[in-house]
């Protein structure tokens, strides 16, 4: 079968259609972000003495000093940045209220200084307090006749230990100036474990109240937190009201959820408990809509008539989630048609190969039952590995059993070597057994040093986990394709390294790289162009490709080498275990996507399944590992069907392997904390 290039006509008729999603779509997103015209949406930069702060500010159509709003300040979690906070900054917006949803210190566009980064300790605790110095500056925003400020602060997650850490600093703060800056505070999927590590227990929090509104969204199946005295990991179910913690807040045993109580120092406070995970937090019509009560509730006696009290089910914000995932989905295609266009660029075309090899078929139910076998081994290896390897303890003990299976691959590499020499073919068998031996003792090294310790070369710590899980993954998979290739290589239609989409010529591979780069530069240029116009992104849920900082690029340039070797394992995987004749429509898509992403998503049903069956997760101390696993799913979807459908297009998996190097990793750079930026 000869590779499909696409016609030069075709290709625009699909980048047509390409920029008619991103348009139509970001301009649904923005008009439902701006609600109809009636906000205006901006981001603001200001520096503070722990570094820069970076925000989106939502000012509704009226406000300013001759109409002063209650402000919100909201930030994210730990993973995330500001557009995370999406659901109630957009509904408090369209009600009047004004909102600053700021990205953290080390995330989005905001960086620490020099000496106030690179640890866990240094990215929250200031960040919402900081944000609420600078709006209750503004006139825009209320105070009342004693100069306090009508401001809430809110956050989900980590964000949720920045606005504890502000109500408290706020209470220190008055003690010398007799001002304070903020009203209310509602925190979402937090306790107070974290900022205990700062002098900030349950009690010492509900000391600091100081008569304000107080609320806690606290979801019954939170990974983190809420936990009841005697649990065993923490991904079980919670009822934090029925908590020592939860009456030291409520002030009273036997509370109810969702409901609200007065406290001994004249101020309210509630705990809602919707039904839900940690992530699932925003980006949920519920929890949305006990934001929208915890605020009008609180504001009800102090906000202006020009602040508008509406149905707290009244929501726009999942819409402008939605619009944006059509033009994620236009992005999607521009990419794959760009590249498509460079493809055809004089030096470029080079990556494109020869014909199509496809992979032998089995013709008897033990081949088939062999090659069934081997295709749910390599699906299911990556997530059985993945708990143990996310933790990054290289001395434990199921690092140790991978010891042992490097160890078994020395020796059949060695046997490659030295019985390449009876082989008909003695270059394959020694080429393979050496690329076998090398990755066998790389292998080995990794399962005992995990090389990806975060500081100023690997700055950003999630990634660290997953690049050191890829490259564990992409050794095991490299021994286990060169097996396979060498006794199928024995047989007289055996496999070849063309139908593992391996071959390639050096021009075609500098051609390959070349298209990737330009490709990732021209839809980055996409989002920041959209950016600048709508404010928006590209997104579902906890997928994102969004804007970054330079500082981004030089993180991410790190990681990408390591991640190359991933993405030329995962996509030689999805290739082969595809490259059946029978497998070159929309099944071997499907194939080729469970090849990489398959175990993955069987765990995470697993995990969830068990937890919301039984109230405890299969996997019960994976809290942050399996949250992840979120973004990871569609991440490796994508990359397997760029893989697939380049392969068709080129007759190798290199363009695509380059391709997903440079753009998954930079979007998951952008979307994480990345320490050391200055």
């Amino acid at each position: 079968m000869k590779t499909r290039k696409q016609s030069a006509t075709a290709v625009i008729v699909w980048l047509v259609i390409a920029v008619l999603l991103i348009g139509v779509g970001s301009f649904l997103a923005n008009r439902f972000m701006t609600g109809q015209g009636s906000v205006k949406v901006s981001r603001v930069k200001f520096d503070t003495e722990t570094g820069t702060l970076s925000g989106l500010l939502y000012m509704p159509k009226g406000a300013g000093a001759e109409d002063p709003r209650p402000a919100l300040v909201t930030t994210h979690g730990y993973l995330n940045s500001a557009e995370m906070q999406d659901a109630q900054s957009i509904e408090m917006a369209r009600r009047g209220y004004v909102v600053l949803a700021l990205d953290m210190y080390d995330h989005g566009h905001s960086a620490a200084n020099a000496d106030k980064t690179g640890g866990f300790l240094n990215f929250w605790p200031s960040s919402i307090f900081d944000g609420v110095k600078y709006i209750y500056g503004q006139d825009y925003v209320l105070k009342d006749e004693a100069g306090n400020g009508l401001i809430a602060v809110s956050g989900h997650s980590m964000g949720s230990f920045s606005s504890e850490m502000a109500l408290y600093y706020d209470e220190l703060a008055y003690q010398e100036t007799g001002v304070r800056m903020i009203y209310a505070g509602l925190s979402t999927g937090s306790d107070y474990s974290y900022t205990g590590w700062l002098g900030l227990d349950a009690a010492t929090a509900a000391e600091n109240f100081s008569g304000r509104w107080i609320g806690k969204i606290a979801a019954q199946f939170d990974e983190f937190f809420f936990n009841a005295e005697g649990d065993t990991g923490t991904v079980n179910h919670k009822d934090y009201v029925n908590t020592a913690e939860g009456a030291i807040i409520l002030e009273r045993e036997g509370a109810l959820p969702n409901t609200w109580y007065n406290t001994s120092d004249g101020g309210h406070r509630v705990i809602y408990q919707p039904y839900e995970t940690h992530p699932w937090n925003h980006f949920s019509l519920i929890s949305t809509a006990h934001c929208i009560d915890f605020y009008q509730t609180a504001f009800a006696d102090v906000a202006p008539a020009s602040v508008k009290v509406l149905d707290i089910n009244d929501q726009v914000w999942l819409y402008k989630e939605l619009a944006e995932c059509l033009a994620l989905l236009g992005l999607l295609i521009l990419i794959a048609q760009v590249m498509n266009l460079l493809l055809m660029v004089p030096g470029l075309e080079k990556a494109v190969g020869d014909d199509l090899v496809f992979m032998p078929a089995s013709e008897n139910f033990a081949g088939k039952l062999k090659s069934f076998v081997l295709f749910v081994l390599t699906m299911l290896i990556p997530a059985l590995i993945f708990p143990v390897v996310y933790d990054g303890n290289a001395g434990a003990y199921g690092m140790k059993n991978i010891q042992w299976i490097a160890c078994g691959a020395v020796v059949l590499a060695l046997i490659c070597l030295i019985s390449g020499g009876r082989s008909e073919n003695k270059a394959s068998w020694r080429i393979g057994g050496l690329v076998m031996l090398l990755a066998s003792a790389g292998l080995y090294y990794l399962a005992g040093h995990n090389i990806f310790a975060t500081g100023k070369i690997f700055q950003a710590p999630s990634i660290n986990s997953i690049v050191y899980w890829a490259v564990i993954c992409a050794l095991i998979s490299t021994i286990i394709m060169i097996t396979l290739f060498l006794i199928e290589e024995k047989k007289e239609k055996g496999a070849s390294l063309a139908s593992y989409g391996g071959k390639i010529s050096v021009a075609g591979c500098f051609g390959a790289l070349g298209a990737a780069i330009l490709t990732v530069v021209i839809a980055y240029g996409c989002v920041f162009l959209i950016d600048l116009i709508f404010k928006t992104d590209f997104r579902i849920w906890t997928f994102a490709i969004k804007t970054f900082e330079p500082a981004a690029i030089l993180a991410s340039l790190k990681y990408m080498p390591f991640f190359l070797i991933y993405y030329l394992a995962a996509g030689m995987a999805a290739v082969s275990n595809s490259g059946t004749e029978k497998l070159q429509g929309f099944g071997g898509y499907i194939v080729a996507c469970l090849t990489n992403m398959g175990g993955i998503l069987i765990w995470l049903i697993a995990q969830y399944g068990q937890l919301f069956a039984t109230g405890h997760g299969m996997f019960p101390t994976q809290a942050l590992s399996g949250i992840l696993l979120f973004a990871l799913v569609p991440t490796l979807m994508i990359a397997s069907i760029y893989s697939k459908y380049f392969y068709k297009k080129t007759g190798n998996i290199y363009a695509a392997a380059f391709l997903n190097t440079i753009l998954m990793t930079l979007m998951s750079v952008a979307n994480t904390t990345v320490y050391f930026q200055r």
